[in-house]
């Protein structure tokens, strides 16, 4: 498997476990819909939380959260809008987004960033 689909697994699961720590409840990992997936949905008390995970191992292209960019974001907000109405889900939804730099021996430095965006739907 190429060296950054490894570093993008291994960055979900950090996250994964980081906001199993922070009590959040596990839905799904990589929950898709033909071309739209969701890294993580996870239950923080009563809300429902769509995680996007963005792993880097260096800064050559940005910070890792700086690549949610509005098309990633549009997509996202489709994707929650599926799963919502599959799941006949009516309560509070939260986009949020891990940051994580990883070095090479697997030390994550995690940020996480609650509310990252409003869903757009134009």
């Amino acid at each position: 498997m190429a060296k950054h689909l490894l570093t993008g697994i291994s960055g979900e699961t950090a996250a994964q476990n980081y906001l199993l720590e922070c009590g959040y409840l596990l839905l799904h990992k990589n929950w898709r819909y033909k071309h739209l997936e969701v890294d993580i949905v996870m239950r923080d008390q009563d809300t429902l939380v769509f995680v996007e995970v963005k792993t880097r191992t260096d800064g050559r292209f940005g910070l890792p959260y700086e690549s949610v960019n509005w098309q990633k974001q549009r997509k996202l907000s489709q994707a929650a809008t599926i799963y919502i109405k599959q799941h006949h889900y009516e309560g509070e939804i939260r986009f949020d987004v891990v940051s994580i730099f990883a070095n090479p021996s697997d030390q994550y430095n995690i940020r996480h960033i609650k509310d990252a965006f409003w869903p757009r739907y134009s």
